[in-house]
This record gives C-alpha cells, structure tokens and sequence, in this order.
C-alpha cells in the first residue's frame, strides 16, 4: 500500500513542537487497525540547516518540489504574520491545492493560507491572540475566532498551539472514520474531541492600566466582594465618588463598562473555582455572584461558548491526580 505523504514546512523559528505534532498522530506507532501507512517529510524554501524556536537545528533535504507528491501539505505557526508570506511559497501551497492536496494551516499558519489566497470565502480562525490582526490582513475569508480547528476537506485551519493535536485527529477523523481517531488519541493519552473552543482559553480579566490609579483599591474590593450583588453605586461609594464621575473614571481605566467589567470578573471567578475545587454548579455560581446556576450557564455560553461543567471536564478529568489546572494559550 502507498503511504499517505505528509509534507511539513519548516523554516528558521518554526515551532518545534508543530514540526512534530504531524509525525506523532499520523505516524503513531503501533499502528492501530483501520490506520493505513504515512510518511511525513519536511520541506523548506531552501533546502538545508533549519533551526527551530527552541534553538535546536534541522537538516531539510527536501525544497517546496517536495509538495508536488505531497497528499497533505501542513503550515506550522508563521513566525512574522504581521508580513506577507514568499511568492515561491504561496505559490506551490496554491499549485499543491490545485493538485487536490490537503491544506492544514496550524494556529499563525493560517496566516501563509491567507497570503496564498485559500481562505477567500471560507471558514478559518487562528490563535486567539492574534484575531484583530488576521481579520484586518484577510476580510474575504469567514473567520470564526472561537474554535479549535475549522475547515472544509480541502483547507483546514487550527487554533492555538496544542489545537494542532485537536486539528490532526480531525483529519483522521475525516479520511479514516471515528474508531481510527479514537484510537490513535488513545495510543497518544489525549481526548479525542475536546468540548468548547478556544474562547475557554482566553484570559477574561480586563488588565490593570496606570489609569487604574483614579479608581484607589476599588477594583480590587470589588474583586474580593464578586459574591455579592454589586452595584455601580455600591462601587461608586466605594471610590468616594459620585455616581456619574465613577462611570467615566471606570471607563477610562478599564475601557468598559461597570457591568460588562463585572460580568467578564465573575466568570473569571467561576473558571479558577471550576479548575480547582469540587463546589456544585450551584455553589459556583454563589461565590462568583451569579446567584443562578442558570445565570452562570448562560454567562458562560455567550463569553466561554461552552458550559461549566464541560469547562470542567476539559481542564479536570483525565489530567491526573498531580496535575495542576491551569489556562494556557495553546
């Protein structure tokens, strides 16, 4: 049987983590029932002596030619999306799909995807972190900045760092059914669907600004009184100050309002209790000044787009008794 041929880019500062990823769910060993054989390969614009983020170097034999085989092509994380990716690059990724190649664009490689034009008129997203800027470089493509991969079966793109695990299981997912993916998830100790989307992932809690200063220790006496139903005047006497002086002061220093503020506070809340205690939903709910369970459920779904009990579960079950729950970009 013909392998399935993978071909990685690589480039100076590619992700070494990405460069692997691609090797670790195709190439999984042992190969499990249903789960014909794949080569992976890198190629780069110029063959030869790469080195990767963490410093390490590789040696790449391989130029863009090798995409011409090539029966999926994977983009990791662009170094520089703020600068459009090189001709000869975007060129063979465009001939590549052309060819009825696979197009995999993890976490800023969509930003390559968009140089080449192949997220015009479709879905797309990337990391988090990055949103504003690939709206702004790519407004023809649909792009959606909540999940963790995204894509038809010609061009899929991923989220944040560990969202290229999520997107290669897809894959198999779509070329060799569910029992395959789930499989080579198990063989690698990682869920084979993650609930949510990446939204979960971003830090919610508005960032003190020097302009804080004009608000003296009321932000943070709000935050140690979240379980209580705070008010803009509650806070405004809390400040010293009048009611309408308090809102414009607010807003200045946190560029919102008292009850967005408020809100994007307590599910932050809710989030750190969800990660690292056994209170209900109920109770949760209490402490982060929702009073509802129903509250804090739609609260979640229309910032998290997901519940707190599968918020839960993702950062929780199957991580370990030593584990410690924590929020990453990737």
């Amino acid at each position: 049987m013909t392998p399935v041929h993978v071909a990685v880019l690589a480039f100076d500062g590619v992700s070494l983590f990405h460069l692997s990823v691609p090797g670790m769910v195709f190439g999984v060993q042992p190969t499990p029932p249903g789960l014909p054989p794949y080569r992976v390969s890198c190629c780069a614009t110029t063959p030869g002596r790469v080195r990767c983020d963490q410093g390490m170097e590789i040696e790449v034999p391989d130029g863009l030619d090798a995409m011409v085989g090539a029966d999926i092509v994977v983009v990791p994380a662009w170094n520089h999306p703020e600068l459009a990716a090189p001709a000869a690059l975007t060129n063979a990724l465009r001939d590549a799909n052309a060819r009825g190649a696979q197009i995999i664009g993890l976490c800023l490689g969509a930003f390559v995807l968009g140089d080449a034009g192949l997220l015009d008129g479709r879905p797309a997203t990337t990391h988090w972190a990055c949103r504003e800027l690939f709206g702004q470089r790519f407004p023809k493509t649909h792009f959606h900045p909540d999940v963790l991969y995204v894509g038809d079966d010609r061009v899929i793109t991923s989220a944040g760092t560990v969202a290229a695990i999520d997107c290669c299981l897809h894959i198999l997912r779509l070329r060799h059914g569910a029992d395959v993916a789930n499989r080579v998830a198990r063989l690698l100790v990682t869920p084979p669907h993650r609930q949510g989307g990446q939204a979960q992932y971003i830090e919610q809690p508005v960032p003190a600004l020097p302009s804080e200063e004009r608000l003296p220790g009321v932000l943070q006496w709000a935050r140690a009184h979240l379980s209580e139903p705070l008010t803009v005047d509650a806070m405004a006497n809390a400040a010293l100050m009048s009611r309408r002086t308090f809102t414009r002061r607010f807003r200045e220093a946190t560029g919102t309002t008292v009850n967005r503020w408020l809100s994007a506070e307590r599910v932050g809340r809710a989030q750190q209790l969800l990660e690292t205690t056994d209170l209900s939903i109920e109770q949760i709910a209490g402490e982060a000044g929702f009073g509802t369970s129903l509250s804090l459920r739609q609260h979640f779904a229309d910032q998290l787009r997901t519940s707190p009990s599968s918020y839960r579960r993702s950062f929780r079950d199957g991580q370990g008794a030593s584990a410690t729950p924590g929020r990453s970009p990737g």
